[in-house]
């Protein structure tokens, strides 16, 4: 009976630890179904993208390429291309899952998202991530970015592009927030830069989505050359 107290406990907390950021993060999953609708997608469809795919920057890429008939071929390595930074994402938390079992983690890892890594590495560094509080993480954002789906396709096929109104900043401003709570100083302002950079440069460059991927490799590239060789940051 503890151990299921102290379970719905932690739960519960991961509830509440997710819950500021999902008042920011529903205005991106209504601008993403509103720009699918815009394209041609049904509500139904819409939802169960989001519940099937769950990754808001491979839906977004998947609309910004989307034609009719879909080029399957072309979305599918726009999504996957996107989605590499989930490899380092998945490396970085598997690491601080020893309370997880096999399948936990397995099944943990298929939920991950850059807002739920968010929160559990800063979980990570406070207490010792489990199960229970995972999954009040995931359950509040998932059914959120669900329902905000489709209600930005609802919306949309009335409001039309949400750039007009100023919502398509909201994707961005998420990232900022998240990007703050991971500032260590200087060393830091040198990653974002050269991931910046790096991205801006194949984005002007070379055609597609692969910008996404540069700017990872800017990033990894740029931390691994500031430290030194005991592994400390210069």
């Amino acid at each position: 009976m503890p151990t299921e107290h102290s379970s719905a406990q932690e739960f519960l907390q991961g509830l509440r630890r997710m819950a500021p950021l999902i008042i920011a993060v529903l205005p991106v999953g209504m601008v993403f179904g509103a720009v699918a609708a815009t394209k041609g997608l049904s509500t139904p469809e819409i939802a169960l993208m989001s519940a099937l795919v769950f990754a808001g920057g491979s839906q977004f890429v998947a609309m910004d390429i989307w034609t009719h008939p879909a080029s399957w071929t072309a979305v599918g390595f726009a999504a996957l291309l996107v989605n590499v930074r989930h490899v380092l994402m998945g490396a970085s938390i598997a690491g601080k899952m020893g309370a997880f079992s096999g399948m936990q983690k397995g099944v943990s890892l298929l939920f991950l998202a850059d807002e739920i890594w968010a929160m559990s590495e800063f979980r990570a560094r406070e207490a010792r991530l489990t199960p229970a509080w995972y999954a009040g993480v995931v359950g509040i954002f998932y059914i959120a970015w669900v329902l905000a789906s489709v209600l930005g396709g609802l919306l949309g096929r009335f409001v039309g592009d949400p750039a007009v109104i100023g919502l398509d900043f909201a994707f961005p401003a998420v990232f900022i927030v998240l990007v703050t709570g991971f500032w260590k100083g200087r060393e830091t302002g040198i990653v974002l830069v050269a991931s910046a950079l790096s991205a801006l440069a194949v984005h002007h460059l070379v055609p597609g989505v692969w910008y996404i991927a540069a700017g990872a490799a800017g990033g990894l590239l740029a931390a691994a050359f500031s430290r030194n060789p005991e592994g400390d940051v210069r």
